[in-house]
């Protein structure tokens, strides 16, 4: 039993630092050769993230494996802040994604989208100036409409209509159903007269850069992937948080190993 656990705890750790292998080098792949900014925003992150892993694994090798009881303290320590972590992030992600869901618009295969549907943390994101700008370059970049015109070229008004159009194609490359603009193709609409309720209407403009990229609509799809991504995260944190847990479980036995190994060395002379 004494040896298992440690042993338990070397294995499991190992497969930890495999794992921050890969993910390492893709966060130092993104650094290198990002050609975007929005390709390059998350390689810090993923390097911090495979550089944690690391260090934590092979102090739990080493801790569990040559029996350090003080690395393997520290290692626990660390495993604990990083379950209470996981744990406080999953709940987050459930909190502020349980509003929020597109709208089905009659006679059309796609929804709509309001920003004021979804949580107020959100949308306060959004609503930030120099948070927008970013995300907006980054809308820009991935050319979703550009795509969305290309695979729509020359269709007539009835098969656009007939769409399964993603939240953000709904909310940034086209304009509010409500506005009663004239469809010219899928990224281009003539304005009506008139006087336009939702502002959206009014910030609408064929020029490709612009569309609908400052609408709320736009932000209200953005935040309809956001919460879609979110609540598939946080499924994976809690499958990782249990795995944390065993670990760390098996983490603690291998500790009271270690200090039983060393009593019995002061007592002895010599390990069971």
């Amino acid at each position: 039993m004494v040896r298992c656990s440690n042993n338990l705890v070397g294995i499991l750790n190992f497969v930890v630092f495999l794992l921050s292998i890969p993910i390492l080098a893709g966060g130092i792949w993104l650094s290198q050769k990002g050609s975007t900014e929005c390709e390059r925003f998350l390689d810090k992150p993923v390097i911090a993230l495979g550089v944690f892993l690391m260090v934590v694994a092979i102090a739990g090798l080493i801790g569990s494996c040559c029996r350090v009881t003080w690395l393997l303290w520290t290692y626990l320590f660390v495993m604990f802040l990083l379950i209470l972590l996981v744990f406080c992030i999953t709940v987050f992600a459930f909190v502020v994604t349980n509003k929020g869901a597109g709208e089905k618009v009659s006679g059309r295969g796609y929804k709509e989208y309001r920003l004021g549907d979804y949580s107020n943390w959100l949308q306060k994101r959004v609503n930030n100036g120099k948070n927008w700008n970013k995300i907006r370059s980054c809308l820009a970049e991935s050319k979703v409409c550009s795509k969305l015109e290309a695979k729509l070229v020359d269709v007539p008004v009835n098969k656009f209509y007939d769409e399964h159009l993603t939240a953000l194609q709904s909310g940034c490359c086209k304009p509010l159903e409500q506005c009663g603009f004239t469809y010219v193709s899928a990224t281009h609409w003539n304005k009506t007269n008139g006087t336009h309720t939702n502002p959206d209407c009014q910030t609408w403009d064929n020029a490709k850069d612009k569309l609908c990229f400052d609408c709320q609509s736009c932000k209200a799809g953005l935040l309809d992937n956001v919460k879609s991504a979110w609540k598939k995260v946080a499924v994976v944190n809690i499958i990782f948080l249990v795995f944390l847990i065993i670990v760390y479980s098996v983490g603690c036995c291998a500790l009271r190993n270690n200090r039983r190994d060393s009593s019995y060395s002061r007592t002895y002379g010599y390990k069971p």
